[in-house]
């Protein structure tokens, strides 16, 4: 009996570490002949980095897209920023900052 159909959404991305590279699942390798929906895990070991050539060993894993980086076990810590993914955090971070800039701008308009 066959396993159900995995979502590739789902399955884990993974990081070159030597160029950055990520190989989604979701789209596969097209110069590595690689089809959509094809987990890292089941990739050939003889499948190189599309980019820089280097072999699987030197790929780490960075999750599913679109969810919260990090361990589970350490999300219920801080102020909740640790459930936000890495673009939450990235509008978290730079809006802040953007705030900060045109609040102290704002002083040039006092008189």
């Amino acid at each position: 009996m066959s396993s159900p159909p995995v979502d590739p959404t789902e399955l884990d991305r993974y990081e070159c570490l030597s160029c950055g590279y990520i190989y989604e699942p979701a789209k596969g390798d097209s110069k590595g002949k690689v089809a959509p929906g094809t987990d890292f895990k089941d990739l050939p070991t003889s499948w190189r980095c599309p980019v820089c050539g280097a072999g699987k060993m030197r790929f780490e894993n960075k999750g599913p897209v679109g969810k919260a980086s990090g361990f589970r076990e350490n999300f219920n810590y801080g102020f909740g920023v640790n459930t936000l993914t890495p673009g939450q955090k990235n509008l978290l971070i730079f809006g802040a900052l953007i705030l900060g800039f045109l609040f102290l701008m704002s002083f040039y308009g006092l008189e």
